[in-house]
């Protein structure tokens, strides 16, 4: 059960912290976003680290690197796929590799979830797919995108390294404390920075979309910690589910902060999110 809280509190974190992405990226391009918040993140939990112990070992550096590449390839090819291809097909394709990758990896590590756990696996995945569709009124220029063959290969690339960056997350050692997931963020933060020199997008963002990018910074140490700590506390493959339900938080705060309209397969799918969070619930 603390797991699944854990996990849950990690995936309200990265919802929030995509609705608040998704508001400074409509002011600015979505890298110069990325290029604050990650390194505010890498600072914060390299500060924390030493309040909570643990010390550095070498499968720490290496799951940590891992984690970190892993994370700032993600996030780029995801936006990339985003930007050339038809989101209502990208958002959803990407959100379930990021559930079913680490399942499989779950079950390969000798997990063996119940047949109730499995069953709100299921309804994860659905709920998933269904809250991560746009409405095709909001996107009318999605019409003319097509999911080419260099969209789906981005596009599958970005879910399964998501996907990949919760299972090295899942290998860090537990008695390295904060360490591993600090090397993690410095390490993807460098990486969002090479990015950003070699596209030239290194402009500094300023005002309110600054302190956006600061509050996703915030968020995002509070997702990756509780994140590292349900996976520590449970299995991966119920965890990592919980988790990847943040898409329902962010259409949430959508539709509750800024009264975005949604379509009508969304609503479905949070009630299919919640079903789901209950029924892991109940297994784990």
């Amino acid at each position: 059960m603390l797991s699944v809280v854990l996990a849950l509190a990690s995936a309200v974190a990265y919802g929030a912290s995509d609705f608040f992405g998704g508001l400074a990226s409509r002011r600015v391009e979505a890298l110069r976003v990325i290029l604050v918040s990650y390194p505010v993140s890498a600072v914060l939990i390299l500060v924390a680290a030493p309040f909570v112990g643990g010390g550095l070992s070498l499968p720490a550096l290496l799951w940590g690197s891992a984690s970190g590449v892993a994370t700032a390839l993600a996030i780029w090819w995801f936006y990339i796929a985003l930007a050339e291809g038809p989101m209502s097909v990208v958002s959803p394709v990407t959100a379930v590799l990021v559930v079913v990758i680490p399942v499989i990896a779950g079950v390969l590590f000798g997990e063996r979830p119940t047949p109730l756990a499995f069953g709100g696996i299921a309804l994860a995945v659905v709920a998933i797919a269904l809250v991560s569709r746009e409405g095709t009124q909001a996107h009318v220029e999605d019409d003319v995108r097509r999911f080419t063959a260099r969209v789906a290969r981005i596009t599958v690339g970005a879910g399964v390294l998501f996907g990949l960056s919760f299972v090295f997350t899942h290998q860090m050692p537990a008695d390295g404390g904060l360490w591993p997931l600090a090397v993690a963020r410095i390490v993807a933060a460098l990486v969002v920075i090479g990015v950003a020199l070699r596209r030239g997008h290194t402009e500094i963002i300023r005002g309110s979309t600054f302190r956006l990018a600061i509050a996703i910074g915030l968020l995002d140490v509070v997702a990756n910690v509780a994140m590292l700590y349900a996976f520590q506390t449970g299995l991966l493959s119920l965890a990592s589910v919980v988790i990847s339900l943040y898409p329902a938080i962010t259409v949430g705060l959508a539709i509750g902060v800024v009264r975005e309209r949604v379509v009508g397969v969304q609503i479905v799918g949070m009630v299919l999110a919640v079903a789901a969070i209950l029924v892991i619930a109940l297994a784990g």
